[in-house]
């Protein structure tokens, strides 16, 4: 089993550090690791270092480390606009998405969307998606966090603009001709994907889209759940790009 992964706010300076806070507890607590196991810490931002657990303290652990690595950031980014879904469908979506390499999560209120994200709640529901692709990312060991941006609710407004200004856009649709496996990819910039809600994509939307340069795709014969859409066109586009 590879080494657990653990976020700090900033890799450490010298050959010592002191895990501590929820990581050190989760770390020393919950995962009980021991003098002599191997970890690594990540700042979230490409920085990784491995280390070996010196000693365990209540909440914490100090450790030895052992080597520093920078992994630079991804170059195409993949960043999924997602329909706002209804239920906990939506962050089964981002645990996935994050779990095969997402790079940004924009959360859409399309016109079909059932659940609303306004005022407060739209912060905590998008606050709630950014702690589970945190822990996705630990879980997936990934050097880079993915982000959660945008406004709580993207409008169609501003999506639309996103996909204008990417290397390359596309938008998950059933009745769609052309194939995700066969669409022109670009070596660099923002390749933007739109995943539908429940309801799915309108029309006005999708015209929309289309005049801001997104072409329509398909990923095969079956319609996919909004919360396994994103998941497979991700699968496709990282073998595609040599991620995988």
């Amino acid at each position: 089993m590879s080494a657990p992964l653990f976020l700090v706010e900033s890799l450490p300076a010298g050959s010592s550090f002191t895990l501590d806070g929820p990581e050190g507890h989760h770390a020393a607590t919950v995962q009980r690791l021991r003098v002599g196991e191997a970890l690594i810490l990540a700042d979230g931002r490409g920085g990784t270092a491995r280390a070996e657990v010196s000693a365990v303290g209540r909440g914490s652990v100090d450790v030895d480390v052992l080597s520093v690595a920078e992994e630079p950031a991804p170059d195409p980014r993949l960043v999924v606009v997602q329909g706002i879904a209804k239920g906990d469908r939506g962050e089964l979506a981002v645990q996935a998405m994050t779990e095969v390499g997402v790079d940004e999560i924009l959360p859409w209120a399309a016109s079909r969307s059932v659940a609303q994200w306004r005022g407060d709640r739209g912060f905590k529901a998008r606050d709630k998606w950014t702690a589970t692709a945190r822990e996705a990312a630990k879980q997936a060991r990934r050097p880079w966090l993915p982000i959660v941006g945008g406004e709580p609710d993207c409008s169609t407004k501003q999506v639309t603009a996103r996909l204008a200004a990417a290397a390359a856009a596309f938008v998950l649709h059933e009745e769609a001709s052309e194939r995700l496996t066969a669409a022109e990819l670009p070596e660099s910039g923002d390749v933007v994907l739109v995943v539908g809600p429940e309801g799915g994509i309108s029309d006005a939307e999708l015209d929309a889209f289309r005049e801001a340069g997104a072409v329509p795709v398909r990923l095969g014969h079956a319609v996919l759940r909004t919360s396994t859409a994103g998941v497979a066109a991700l699968a496709v586009l990282s073998a595609r790009l040599n991620r995988w």
